[in-house]
């Protein structure tokens, strides 16, 4: 089937302007100011979507999902479920990222591969990362570089916890030969192959980070650090590194509104950064989605627990625009293109073009969610689910 958005003031993630877009099976097959398909529609199942007055920019790709669930570390009734389809796609999410996070114990990297698996059939397009909070590395193989270069689903490994007290305290010399591996599955595999690191809030902060790139040969593409807008001197030291080349992902679940008194709102963060003179192309945005987050107070007494939901990046994605004043293009480009070009699956991802997986979201002209497409389908209409989960709503 054939599908056609018509005259949407289309960012892909550049502002190209009114444009007509072709959608075939999963691909863009077109991108024009005007498809002319007079003398077609009678042979042709087609759809034309009107999107004047519309945004349209690229599917969402979170880098960051507990899409079998997280938490744990305030005892086993503290563990949250498994995300469901209609949490992704309603917050204009076509592509995930799934880690382990705190608890490799009674969770496994088979199970994460397993549910990367069924939210592809599902609709959606979903990696993993191998590992966890922990070192040494939970695998699926055995070995890092094994799953990197053996195991299409894996995008390299983390969240490596650091600078938190649920972390194994991994050595400087640990960390070191993990990245070795990535890299070099990462050249067997063809993957840019990253290692994504968890930052709480000990008083190291990046300073582990910063000694991997000054004493390896290791680039520092490789390198992801997450969770930066967690406390002030986090982010100061975050703007730092992007500043010298670094990748920087700021966790849109993590907010003062949300308990964590310290933190500082992803899109102020964002703009912060921007303005430090942190490259545009370094700065990425994550939801920690599906997570249970354990908010302790100074003592480190646990004071709550909260479920951080995925629809917080479209949120903050609003708040650059609304409020920080931020281009579409450039929020845009934060949570699609940057993410896509550091996971290595740009330009099939994280951009609207000729021969792109038609990915794309449909906003309002209040930037609210209107239409989502996911590899072609039509997943939300009119801000509503169509497509759901296997056993969403169904009686067990």
């Amino acid at each position: 089937m054939l599908k056609v958005i018509r005259q949407g003031e289309v960012y892909s993630p550049n502002y190209i302007g009114k444009t007509d877009i072709l959608i075939c099976g999963e691909k863009i097959l077109l991108v024009d100011k005007h498809i002319n398909l007079n003398g077609f529609s009678n042979y042709l199942d087609m759809e034309e979507i009107d999107a004047n007055n519309k945004i349209v920019v690229p599917g969402f790709i979170d880098q960051h999902v507990h899409i079998i669930g997280g938490g744990g570390e305030a005892g086993f009734y503290s563990r949250t479920p498994e995300v469901l389809l209609s949490s992704i796609v309603k917050s204009g999410i076509t592509t995930v990222l799934g880690v382990l996070g705190t608890d490799a114990t009674t969770r496994h990297l088979e199970s994460l591969y397993a549910k990367a698996k069924g939210l592809e059939t599902e609709g959606i397009t979903a990696y993993i990362l191998t590992g966890s909070y922990e070192v040494p590395i939970v695998t699926i193989t055995g070995d890092v570089k094994r799953d990197v270069i053996l195991i299409d689903k894996i995008m390299g490994v983390g969240e490596i916890a650091i600078s938190d007290h649920r972390s194994s305290e991994p050595t400087k010399n640990e960390l070191k030969k993990i990245a070795t591996k990535v890299r070099q599955g990462g050249l067997i595999s063809g993957k840019k192959s990253i290692v994504q690191f968890h930052l709480g809030d000990g008083e190291e902060g990046l300073k582990m980070i910063f000694e991997l790139v000054e004493e390896t040969e290791i680039p520092i593409r490789h390198f992801v650090p997450t969770h930066v807008n967690r406390n002030r001197k986090l982010l100061e030291e975050a703007k730092q590194y992007g500043e010298i080349g670094g990748y920087i992902d700021i966790t849109s679940g993590i907010t003062p509104e949300l308990g964590f008194d310290d933190a500082i709102k992803p899109s102020k963060a964002i703009k912060e950064c921007l303005e430090f003179g942190v490259p545009l192309t370094n700065l990425t945005m994550s939801s920690d989605g599906n997570g249970s987050m354990a908010v302790y107070s100074n003592t480190g007494k646990l004071k709550g627990l909260l479920v951080t939901t995925l629809d917080s990046i479209h949120k903050e994605f609003k708040d650059l625009i609304q409020q920080e004043k931020l281009p579409i293009s450039e929020a845009a480009q934060i949570v699609s293109s940057n993410v896509a070009k550091i996971l290595g699956i740009y330009p099939n991802k994280g951009c609207i073009n000729t021969n792109c997986d038609a990915d794309i979201v449909v906003l309002d002209n209040e930037l609210n969610i209107d239409i989502v497409f996911a590899k072609g389908q039509k997943m939300v209409e009119n801000g509503e689910v169509l497509v759901k989960g296997t056993f969403e709503d169904k009686e067990l």
